[in-house]
């Protein structure tokens, strides 16, 4: 796998992420105004996006590192009798 390919998928992947937040950025505007909440500003929907951007990084990464453990062994238990 070259680098060309891998900075593709990170490019691929940093688009995926701004795509969720600016749809969730929008539905969320879109909910609040429906409740009776007042229009969003153009600061209130940056401080949005960058807390949607940052949960759904945040999740990514703790997912990645969950199932990354969990495929190398680090979830079994050390003195586990079943093992030889």
């Amino acid at each position: 796998m070259g680098p060309a390919l891998t900075l593709r998928r990170l490019l691929l992947k940093l688009l995926l992420v701004i795509g969720v937040a600016a749809v969730v950025t929008a539905a969320v505007s879109v909910a609040w105004t429906a409740i009776g909440g007042g229009r969003l500003g153009t600061h209130g929907l940056i401080a949005l996006s960058l807390g949607v951007t940052g949960t759904v990084g945040l999740t990514w990464g703790l997912m990645a590192l969950a199932f990354k453990s969990s495929r190398e062994g680090w979830d079994e238990r050390p003195d586990d009798p079943d093992k030889p």
